[in-house]
């Protein structure tokens, strides 16, 4: 079981967000969810969140334009991209924006979980 962290999904897939929040909620995490770029950055400046978890590809503001954001704000210290897109360059980029870790979808969700846990302890 999990300390009470507060975890924030962004990810414009309502499914997989209801999906994961469930999961994450089962394992005692408090968990918010953006289903946007912009209403991430929103939640980010009113809550400090221990763990972001950040699809890469949504509409308007992209995850990599949000991680930008986040490190040029200092809105979040840990944060695990997400794409459907099996690409390196992607992958390099999150890493040099600063992400601590980086899945391609899709995943189970004992990986997610395996990764959440070990990016929280780092």
């Amino acid at each position: 079981m999990a300390d009470t962290q507060k975890l924030l999904i962004v990810d414009d897939e309502d499914s997989l967000r209801i999906l994961v929040r469930s999961e994450l909620e089962e394992r005692g995490y408090e968990v918010d969810e953006a289903d946007c770029g912009a209403a991430a950055i929103e939640k980010m400046l009113l809550i400090n969140y221990s763990l972001i978890i950040l699809d890469i590809r949504m509409p308007g503001m992209d995850g990599l334009e949000v991680l930008r954001n986040i490190r040029d704000r200092n809105l979040a210290k840990k944060v695990i991209m997400l794409t459907g897109v099996d690409e390196l360059k992607i992958a390099r980029d999150s890493l040099e924006l600063g992400a601590n870790d980086f899945l391609t979808k899709p995943y189970e969700i004992k990986t997610l979980l395996a990764c959440i846990d070990r990016v929280l302890k780092e």
